[in-house]
């Protein structure tokens, strides 16, 4: 996330009923390289990159990233689950200068079909609720990815917009934490 403000990171590990949400470490290179190398999963996200480019770019110890964290099932890199900030020159804001959270997920396809997604969506957002009391995150994905729609809907984001880009119709959707009375 390019700006967490006066948010230390990384947390300590994020733990729900079955993942663990942490920092990246030198042991889920390969998985890494393996989730963006997928043409399962780079299906709707631009296609899969080569995966003799991924061995060549991605380091074998990972510099520290605040807002990537790896997904763990068991022991074992399954995805990650990242909240960065949108770039302006994107569409889709719900400010007019933009800047939004905005929450992304992949996972390794041996995962789909499990909840893990929404799991570790659900996980991610608590923390930064916690972290940044208020702030609203915003989730982009094509409609025609019926899975990462189905996550956005039981995460409970709701549609601001859709749009046409990267060829092809784009849902945008808003999360806003329940801010509860003192």
């Amino acid at each position: 996330m390019a700006d967490l403000g006066p948010v230390a990171w990384p947390p300590a590990p994020i733990r729900t009923e079955r993942l663990v949400l942490r920092e990246p470490e030198a042991r889920d290179r390969a998985a890494i390289i393996e989730l963006f190398a997928s043409p399962e999963v780079g299906t709707y996200v631009g296609g899969p990159r080569p995966r003799d480019e991924l061995e060549r770019a991605v380091p074998e110890v990972p510099r520290r990233r605040p807002g990537l964290f790896v997904v763990e099932l068991d022991g074992a890199m399954i995805g990650i689950v990242s909240l960065d900030r949108r770039d302006a020159e994107r569409k889709g804001h719900i400010r007019p200068d933009g800047g939004e959270a905005e929450l992304g997920y992949m996972l390794l396809p041996t995962a789909w079909g499990c909840g893990y997604a929404a799991e570790a969506g659900a996980a991610a957002l608590d923390w930064f609720a916690g972290a940044l009391p208020g702030e609203p995150v915003v989730l982009s994905t094509q409609t025609a990815n019926d899975g990462s729609m189905r996550v956005a809907a039981k995460l409970g984001f709701t549609e601001v917009e859709r749009f046409e880009d990267y060829g092809a119709e784009q849902w945008f959707g808003v999360w806003s934490p329940v801010t509860l009375p003192a």
